[in-house]
């Protein structure tokens, strides 16, 4: 806990037992009270490689939900639990735990509801490892989006998320993809609602084992992005409705 608020971390997990035991290794359990774990259909022993390390909240999806699907799992068994705070981290490793102290602080002190771990404050992205596609792709999606939006985020993409309870809460995240562009709805959804988000410089690393989508997937991802952007900015004018912001 900080400041008597309960905290969680969710580890949306698919075929992530190499990388398990790294990644859980490093929460900071001094401050954190629950760990949740949701299988999604691994192919691996993700799940056993949990139970080992004694991760008390373990979903095992009966089949394949998707990404979006399986964080939909994640923050519904958190907001059970009444965490006040839920950090989404990735358990493939590609982003650091050490950061969920100063991500929570922010969230716990009131400075911000929603706190983004930004790969591209900093250098980080790119010696991290991450392709130039990807950050070229980045950079020209999030330009999009900030103009659109009318924000100033420096990036909508990076996997490494806090929230807080009041924030999950006010969003309506069960209507949106169970694909990988969950993600940016979840962004849009909090920005018309009012929310503001604050964001902490994070390094990342790309390797065999880190989650990582395909140039098809990336593409898919990236026309996503394009409407949950146009679909936002039509809703704001007042110009059409979309479930997902309602």
């Amino acid at each position: 806990m900080i400041k008597n608020k309960r905290i969680a971390v969710v580890l949306p997990a698919y075929n992530a037992a190499k990388t398990l035991a790294q990644t859980y290794s490093e929460i900071p359990m001094d401050i954190v009270d629950d760990v949740i774990l949701v299988d999604d259909k691994s192919r691996d022993n993700t799940v056993q490689v949990a139970k080992d390390l004694g991760i008390k909240h373990i979903i095992e999806h009966e089949k394949n939900q998707g990404y979006g699907g399986n964080q939909k799992s994640c923050y519904n068994k958190a907001l059970e639990l009444n965490a006040d705070i839920v950090v989404m981290l990735h358990p493939d490793y590609q982003y650091t735990p050490m950061l969920i102290q100063s991500m929570c602080y922010v969230i716990a002190n009131d400075v911000y509801p929603v706190v983004l771990g930004s790969r591209i404050l900093g250098r980080g992205a790119l010696i991290g490892g991450m392709p130039v596609y990807k950050y070229i792709a980045n950079r020209l999606l999030t330009w999009f989006q900030n103009v659109l939006m009318r924000q100033k985020l420096s990036e909508y993409h990076t996997g490494y998320r806090a929230f807080s309870r009041e924030a999950l809460l006010a969003i309506n995240y069960e209507t949106n993809s169970d694909d990988f562009v969950f993600d940016n709805q979840m962004l849009a959804q909090l920005f018309f609602k009012g929310f503001e988000i604050g964001e902490i410089t994070c390094p990342t690393k790309y390797f065999d084992e880190a989650s990582s989508i395909n140039l098809q997937r990336s593409i898919k991802y990236g026309l996503g992005v394009l409407k949950v952007s146009i679909s936002y900015r039509l809703q704001k004018w007042h110009l059409a409705k979309f479930k997902f912001l309602s």
